[in-house]
């Protein structure tokens, strides 16, 4: 299987299954010299682990991240950093009724088909429990660029719109409720509606929108490369997303150029922001936003036509332990991928200016 790798000089490579003995990482291309905030990157992997609230699934993981190389007296060494994970509330059996059974809209008929085999426990490889290595990855990424500011939030979930630019919110109010929407009376509205959703034995998605602040000038490269183009693989990577937009996004497509086009301050900024803080594919120095969405969850605790393995056509209902709405703990995960793709960006540009 290909594809475990995300980057270019700040690399990560991610191992496990959901449900095997642990799941981990290796950072390669981190500078050596920087002092690690241990506390930090814990409290990354406290916001994306599972059952951290009534919203989400119930399984309970206290995802300890054991550093296994790389660091030396709480400093990287510039070698690679080896981590793991311990996989510890995982019940195999809540999955052996799908053992020969795909369920729809998951990825099990494609792996068999592709592999041969597959982990049918927790979704093996294809779980979200993967993104806990992103998570560690991105939190270190946050220390190499300190003053650049990554913040993302729950702008929607089904049909319920945060309706104020994220100028007009406060980011610190982001982490005080459950669904992690920094405007109180939305996020009230769609705590309420996720949860007589998961009543209903069903899912539903939403988008999260991501702001990244002083981004330096010059970050990505005109051509494949671009910074956005970087920015919409490492969304898409993730588990459910659907869809990637910056900017003024599809909106932009309804509007003239006259409109959309970004006049210039006599500094170099600009007095709107539509290009969302990217032009040519290289960072402007204003703020670069962005919106991913995702799908509803795939597993429901209800009754849905499916086949097996034969071909027989089957009735399939989910069992276990399932997220209803996947946005809220996924928050910290954007923010952890947008953090390596700065990162990289970053580290290639001083790679450029010194040589």
């Amino acid at each position: 299987m290909a594809g475990n790798t995300f980057g270019n000089i700040f690399k990560l490579t991610t191992f496990g299954e959901s449900h095997g003995e642990a799941i981990g990482g290796i950072i390669d291309g981190c500078p050596a010299g920087v002092e690690l905030d241990f506390e930090a990157i814990q409290v990354e992997m406290d916001r994306r682990k599972p059952g951290q609230s009534n919203i989400v699934t119930q399984r309970k993981e206290s995802d300890i991240v054991k550093f296994k190389s790389g660091i030396f007296e709480g400093k990287t060494t510039g070698t690679p950093i080896g981590f793991t994970i311990k996989n510890k509330d995982y019940k195999s059996k809540d999955y052996s009724h799908i053992k020969d059974v795909y369920r729809p809209s998951h990825a099990d008929y494609v792996y068999e088909q592709k592999y041969g085999i597959r982990d049918y426990r927790g979704g093996g490889r294809s779980s979200a429990r993967e993104t806990a290595c992103r998570v560690v990855a991105g939190a270190i990424a946050k220390q190499l660029i300190p003053n650049i500011k990554i913040n993302a939030f729950v702008s929607s979930v089904g049909n319920i719109f945060i309706d104020k630019p994220y100028q007009a919110l406060d980011f610190s109010l982001t982490e005080t409720n459950k669904v992690r929407c920094p405007d109180i009376p939305t996020a009230e509205k769609m705590e309420a509606y996720i949860k007589e959703v998961r009543k209903e034995g069903d899912t539903v998605g939403g988008t999260i929108t991501c702001v990244i602040q002083n981004v330096p000038v010059g970050l990505g490269e005109p051509v494949f490369d671009k910074l956005h183009a970087e920015l919409g693989k490492a969304m898409l990577s993730i588990n459910a997303v659907k869809g990637f937009e910056y900017g003024s996004g599809f909106c932009g497509a309804k509007m003239k150029g006259s409109e959309h086009n970004d006049a210039f301050n006599a500094d170099g900024s600009t007095k709107t922001n539509l290009s969302g803080g990217i032009q040519g594919g290289i960072s402007n120095g204003m703020d670069v936003y962005f919106r991913v969405a995702f799908k509803p969850v795939a597993t429901l605790i209800q009754s849905q036509q499916s086949i097996d393995k034969a071909g027989n056509e089957v009735e399939i209902k989910g069992r276990g332990r399932h997220d209803p709405c996947v946005v809220p703990r996924a928050v910290p995960i954007i923010e952890a991928m947008a953090a390596l793709v700065i990162a990289d960006f970053y580290l290639l540009n001083n790679k450029v200016k010194l040589t």
